[in-house]
């Protein structure tokens, strides 16, 4: 077993810099820290996080236009969180559905236990409206969140994930600069344990997901 120490923010970067409008933008040195353990030659999606991150401490608002209470809600609960908007062109929406082919693979037992967390970082433009007409062709039961840009952004920095105010690109479209990872929170401990790049493929993920719904390292 090897051990690494990164950034979190940094882990994201290597995966997202040649991204155009879900990219991570400039580190700004106060992100936490994690040790990483990975087997040697391992080509594993999951990196298991030694330090395992706190859940985000946000109440924010569903595709219903009610409050929601991120860490009441998902208490006790294998949880997946991910940071994105609606107006990606690739890879937020291919994140969103390589969980949910492989969400649909599971029982209906664990589907309906598994809670994916849908955070926008786009909030001016994903009302609760427009992100939940989106999610309901992807995945109705995804809980789909929007509110303040600030508390969005500060949430997403406990995860070391760096997230830009939106702005137009050199060709005029508003694009959302952001990390691009998954985080898996274990149902034991309410602790991020586990997280996944842009790379994580649909296979993986219905590989871990059932071990993800018992609390168990992938």
């Amino acid at each position: 077993m090897r051990k690494k120490t990164f950034a979190a923010a940094a882990l994201l970067a290597a995966a997202t810099l040649t991204l155009s409008a879900c990219g991570s933008g400039p580190d700004s040195g106060d992100s936490p820290v994690s040790v990483v353990s990975e087997e040697a030659g391992s080509d594993k999606a999951a990196i298991v996080l030694d330090k395992p991150f706190e859940k985000p401490d946000l109440v924010l608002t569903d595709t219903n236009g009610k409050k929601y209470d991120l860490r009441k809600e998902t208490q006790g609960k294998p949880t997946l969180i991910y940071f994105g908007y609606t107006n990606c062109p690739d890879v937020c929406p291919l994140t969103m559905n390589n969980i949910a082919v492989a969400k649909k693979q599971l029982p209906k037992a664990q589907q309906d236990e598994l809670r994916v967390v849908f955070v926008t970082t786009d909030p001016e433009r994903d009302t609760a409206s427009a992100l939940g007409k989106w999610l309901k062709g992807i995945d109705p039961q995804v809980v789909g969140l929007t509110g303040d840009f600030d508390t969005i952004q500060a949430g997403a920095r406990t995860l070391g994930i760096s997230i830009e105010p939106p702005h137009k690109d050199k060709n005029g479209k508003m694009v959302s600069t952001h990390g691009t990872q998954v985080v898996a929170f274990s149902p034991k401990t309410d602790a991020g344990y586990v997280l996944y790049t842009e790379d994580a493929q649909v296979d993986d993920y219905t590989k871990d997901l059932p071990k993800l719904i018992k609390g168990e390292k992938p």
